[in-house]
């Protein structure tokens, strides 16, 4: 059935393939997470691990999220990894020192990206495309992102 919410057909195309991009990164962000969660060592490995934890769970709520407005917008949320890898802004990571510095400063830069790219879009749904929620949701997002990596830079200091 189409979707008929005040945005034109094209504009809705525009708007979930961008989201399907961050649907990529936030997926490639996880993974990032996870894998410092599971492999961080050294003096601090407790505080750490759980640390990781609390992000790779509010990322995995995050994914949800996006997965959902794309499908609200009328079109199917990517699904898979192939696809995630060749839509990502991110890299996948190799690591030699499983550090928590190493893992924190990896996972930062992650979360700058993904900030960069929803701040690029937030004028540009509303404006261009003519998607005010979707721009007040990645408004939201990017707020998330933000703390996420105050608490991230916060361990650096």
């Amino acid at each position: 059935m189409k979707t008929e919410i005040g945005i034109k057909p094209k504009n809705l195309a525009e708007v979930a393939h961008a989201l399907n991009i961050l649907l990529a990164d936030e997926n490639v962000l996880y993974i990032k997470t996870r894998n410092a969660h599971w492999n961080v060592e050294g003096p601090d490995f407790l505080s750490k691990h759980k640390f990781f934890e609390e992000q790779y769970g509010q990322v995995e709520s995050i994914i949800d999220d996006v997965a959902e407005r794309i499908r609200s917008l009328g079109h199917y949320a990517e699904a898979t990894l192939k696809g995630f890898l060749q839509l990502t802004h991110l890299t996948e990571e190799t690591r030699e020192k499983n550090d928590s510095e190493g893992f924190i400063k990896m996972l930062l830069e992650a979360h700058e990206s993904i900030i960069i790219y929803l701040r690029e879009n937030v004028d540009k749904f509303a404006d261009e495309f003519k998607d005010a929620g979707t721009s007040d949701f990645i408004t939201g997002l990017m707020e998330t992102h933000e703390k996420m990596a105050w608490m991230l830079r916060a361990h650096l200091k």
